[in-house]
């Protein structure tokens, strides 16, 4: 939690209005974004991503397993969040639990295609080994190392960014094995490895409203202002995948209509200036 001056909160919620923010950004300019890919080099991918105080690490690991009856053409992705009090003190308690929920659900929303998967943004089909009998697992796990606002969009960034880096082996089904056989022996390579079509993994944009303004990439001190804001997955064909509303103020639907217009304008130039979005 954040806690302002009277003069500190009418400087921040003044300078938005103005179209001037307390760092000398305007209303839907990002504060400068760092990507490191490779950071875990026991993973088989991982990607780190620092938006000013932000800084968030994801690894994604790939496990042989077995695909479900529902969905026996599909392998399956899992993400889990880490708000660490180790990393920092804020998180102390349930103030931490409940932020990795919260983010957890949204990326959930975004990345996953909600409980389904049918809006998935990988191919999940991709994943299958033999249908029916062995698929991929993936499992990415986020950590937030530091907060200062903004953490969805960051923690979007970083698993999409280690999704693109991850490298699965290139897996054949023995020559000598049956179809009947309900675990048919594998050669697993380790040279070739296989990568994702990560385009259909969207970029989260969230948008803070604080006062009668909205702004992206709102720092803790900003969010501790806010009204409300919505987080819009975009994908590359800019097409939305989810949206995910925090805070208690209520929206009109011609203002989020308009949010959804801003938010396919910043992810088109966070896709084309950042390297691995």
């Amino acid at each position: 939690m954040v806690w302002l001056s009277r003069g500190d909160k009418h400087f921040i919620q003044g300078g938005i209005a103005q179209d001037l923010r307390s760092d000398g950004r305007k209303r839907l300019t990002y504060r400068p974004i760092y990507v490191e890919t490779g950071v875990i080099s026991q993973a088989n991918g991982s990607a780190r991503v620092r938006i000013g105080g932000t800084d968030v690490i994801a690894i994604v690991k790939a496990e042989l397993g077995r695909p479900s009856q529902l969905q026996p053409d599909k392998g399956k992705v899992s993400i889990h969040i880490d708000c660490s009090s180790t990393a920092e003190p804020v998180f102390e308690g349930r103030g931490g639990e409940e932020l990795s929920t919260e983010l957890l659900v949204a990326l959930q929303r975004s990345v996953l295609g909600g409980k389904s998967g049918s809006d998935a943004g990988i191919d999940l089909s991709s994943l299958v080994v033999v249908e029916g009998k062995i698929c991929w697992d993936l499992y990415s796990d986020g950590l937030v190392v530091s907060s200062d606002g903004n953490s969805l969009d960051a923690l979007g960034a970083a698993i999409k960014i280690a999704l693109s880096n991850t490298g699965i082996p290139r897996v054949q089904v023995a020559s000598s094995a049956s179809c009947d056989d309900d675990q048919p022996e594998l050669d697993i390579s380790d040279e070739e490895f296989l990568q994702f079509d990560t385009s259909g993994v969207p970029v989260i944009v969230t948008l803070t409203k604080v006062g009668k303004h909205y702004i992206a990439d709102a720092t803790a001190e900003e969010e501790s202002q806010m009204s409300s804001a919505v987080s819009i997955p975009v994908n590359r064909k800019g097409h939305i995948c989810g949206l995910t509303k925090r805070g208690g103020a209520g929206l009109d639907p011609s203002i989020i209509f308009d949010m959804i217009s801003v938010a396919k304008h910043v992810s088109e130039q966070l896709i084309n200036e950042q390297i691995g979005f």
